[in-house]
């Protein structure tokens, strides 16, 4: 776990608190390739008057999801954020939506149509509380205030699952042949396939690319295994890189290599040397 607490010394900067974690939660997953709904939850034993998980959508989820709809195209990114100014507005739009989970659903009560309701499992990558004084007035955790007067401490705690979100990554960004994984938290940026290893020019332009790619700081791995293409093909797919990059004897007799792009499945030829510079920082 992540975990995160907050000591205000009044119910309005806990807010503040809470505020910040919400929205730094919500962009943090959008950074890494993740989709997160922010469901209104209930406290349970940590008690509390404010609460929310952060959920992610995926068939094998652990937990019922119902949300708005829209949720799906919301963009957390799209603006800029000053983390010490007002951020009410952002927890109120990001808020507005309706998304609960079973625990919190009432369908009786729910405001969205069932036509507009997303009904999904979820799996829970993050959880925030507000608790206010519910553990600092029993502990005697004062402080002075402004004007000298002891105050109870107005608290909240944070916290990712760091282990979850492997899962949930992998979870949200599949298709058949394996992993997907987000350029942003993809392992390597590059997988590079030497199709013939044997082939003398094969192996020298595939050991040159892959050289020059490293010193431009590009994170590369280099499948130069002595194996048939359809089993490196099915490994780099398994392994889900973002991008691919063929080096073959047809390819070379054009100057060229061949790339793939995981997500879209989409190839075409590039020229050898506008590799590097396409994919450089």
């Amino acid at each position: 776990m992540k975990d995160n607490y907050s000591f205000d010394l009044d119910a309005a900067g806990a807010k503040h608190s809470y505020n910040k974690m919400f929205v730094a939660y919500l962009r943090t997953f959008a950074r890494i390739g993740l989709k997160a709904i922010p469901t209104r939850a209930d406290t349970g034993p940590i008690g509390g008057d404010l609460s929310h998980e952060f959920q992610i959508l995926a068939e094998t989820g652990e937990s019922e999801v119902y949300c708005d709809k829209r949720w799906l195209d919301t963009e957390t990114l799209a603006e800029d954020v000053d983390y010490d100014g007002d951020l009410e507005p952002f927890f109120r739009k990001w808020t507005a939506l309706y998304a609960a989970t079973d625990e919190i659903h009432d369908p009786k009560n729910c405001p969205v149509p069932p036509g507009e309701l997303v009904t999904a499992r979820g799996i829970e990558v993050g959880q925030t509380f507000y608790f206010g004084t519910k553990y600092s007035k029993p502990m005697g955790a004062v402080v002075a205030g402004p004007d000298g007067a002891e105050v109870p401490l107005e608290m909240g705690s944070y916290g990712i699952g760091v282990s979850r979100l492997v899962g949930a990554l992998i979870e949200a960004n599949h298709d058949d042949a394996g992993i997907i994984w987000p350029e942003s938290v993809a392992p390597f940026r590059l997988g590079l396939i030497n199709l013939r290893p044997a082939d003398d020019k094969c192996r020298a332009a595939a050991d040159e690319l892959y050289a020059k790619l490293r010193n431009a700081g590009v994170d590369v791995l280099y499948d130069d295994r002595d194996e048939s293409p359809g089993t490196k093909f099915a490994a780099m797919d398994l392994i889900g890189l973002p991008d691919q990059l063929i080096v073959g004897p047809r390819g070379l007799a054009a100057g060229n290599v061949e790339h793939k792009h995981r997500r879209t499945g989409t190839r075409q030829d590039l020229p050898l040397d506008s590799v590097v510079s396409r994919f450089a920082p």
